[in-house]
């Protein structure tokens, strides 16, 4: 979960909603990459659910679908990487809940919110194939709890797919995560350091 990550790669989410291609720089955001990297190639974004999606704002994702995961990742921070590229619609960031504390929570812009920029949100990547997709993601719940009807965060950490699939069964998910070369060729699934 260390490999230093290629300097350009892309990571094919296959979701309920059809396929989202990324393509990561990691000139942009060298930790995050890496982090990002890490966790695609282990499965950690499998059957994880796209939790909370405002509408004409953005799309946020990366809280596992098992609690003994989410257990041993929340305290797994990383240092913030300088802002080098501005949140525009399409690009993905980390989200964050102040400095230093980066995970594995990442969230795609549906607009430009470059005011994001100065708050620290570092854009890693952008989304080049599939935006119709993150597009068509469930709005309906809006906002998480305690500011809105959907989902807690710290409920979905706690309680995992469980919980969502109750309580919030329109939500949509990550089938498979994966990472793939520019040609598109899959990178093996271990010991790749490419």
């Amino acid at each position: 979960m260390q490999l230093r990550a290629p300097e350009q790669f892309r990571v094919a989410l296959d979701t309920s909603k059809g396929s989202i291609v990324i393509e990561v720089r990691r000139a942009w955001a060298p930790k995050g990459a890496d982090r990002f990297y890490n966790l695609a190639r282990h499965g950690f974004y499998d059957e994880t659910r796209f939790f909370r999606v405002i509408e004409n704002f953005m799309v946020q994702f990366g809280l596992s679908g098992d609690p003994k995961l989410n257990e041993v990742w929340k305290d797994a921070k990383i240092e913030d990487d300088p802002v080098a590229t501005s949140n525009v619609r399409g690009t993905i960031s980390f989200a964050t809940s102040g400095e230093n504390t980066r995970t594995t929570q990442l969230f795609i812009n549906y607009r430009d919110n470059s005011r994001l920029d100065a708050m620290g949100f570092t854009p890693l990547g952008r989304v080049v194939q599939g935006m119709s997709a993150v597009d068509a993601l469930y709005a309906g719940y809006g906002e998480g709890a305690p500011a809105g009807e959907g989902p807690s965060q710290r409920r979905i950490q706690a309680e995992g797919n469980p919980y969502l699939l109750r309580d919030f069964p329109k939500l949509d998910f990550i089938k498979h995560a994966e990472v793939v070369r520019d040609d598109r060729e899959k990178l093996r699934t271990e010991g790749s350091t490419r």
